[in-house]
């Protein structure tokens, strides 16, 4: 199985490091909704999803996105930190973009108990730059991260540490 382990200097993979950004809220161990926090702990890579119309599919699990595809961020939502459909009336991340950063997405496990507050929607995705925070998510450089995506399978940890 492989791991990914966040440290000094950038995401580590298999003896490479790949500069990253992390939330604007730096790394914690009490993740809350809305923080822009990075969680701590370890996590599992449980779905890699693309844009089929700017890029082919990275591995052969990955899984398209469409027009329409949500995630949902409100704790009060039943379907909390899960994919959704629009329309959604519940607060929600678009993950059919106009730019770029979610070309490419590694869905991760974090709140997979989908504790209501704890914190949704923890990606791996291309960064909109070095040094630009994401809301908690790890972003990466696209060549860095279509090169993870061809490397790692579905079960793929995420150190975090903190």
């Amino acid at each position: 199985m492989s791991r990914l382990e966040l440290r000094s200097g950038g995401l580590w993979h298999r003896g490479t490091v790949r500069p990253c950004s992390i939330g604007r809220g730096g790394i914690t161990r009490d993740k809350r909704e809305g923080d822009g926090a990075t969680p701590a702990g370890l996590w599992r890579i449980t779905a890699m999803l693309y844009r089929p119309d700017r890029l082919g599919p990275p591995a052969a699990w990955a899984r398209p996105l469409r027009p329409g595809d949500l995630w949902s961020d409100d704790p009060a939502d039943p379907d909390y930190n899960r994919p959704v459909r629009a329309p959604h009336a519940f607060s929600h991340e678009e993950l059919w973009r106009d730019d770029p950063l979610y070309d490419l997405i590694l869905v991760t496990d974090w709140n997979a108990a989908r504790v209501p507050g704890r914190g949704s929607a923890i990606f791996l995705h291309e960064w909109r730059g070095p040094g630009q925070p994401t809301e908690g998510c790890i972003a990466l450089a696209r060549p860095d991260l279509h090169a993870l995506a061809t490397r790692i399978g579905p079960g793929a940890e995420v150190l975090v540490g903190g």
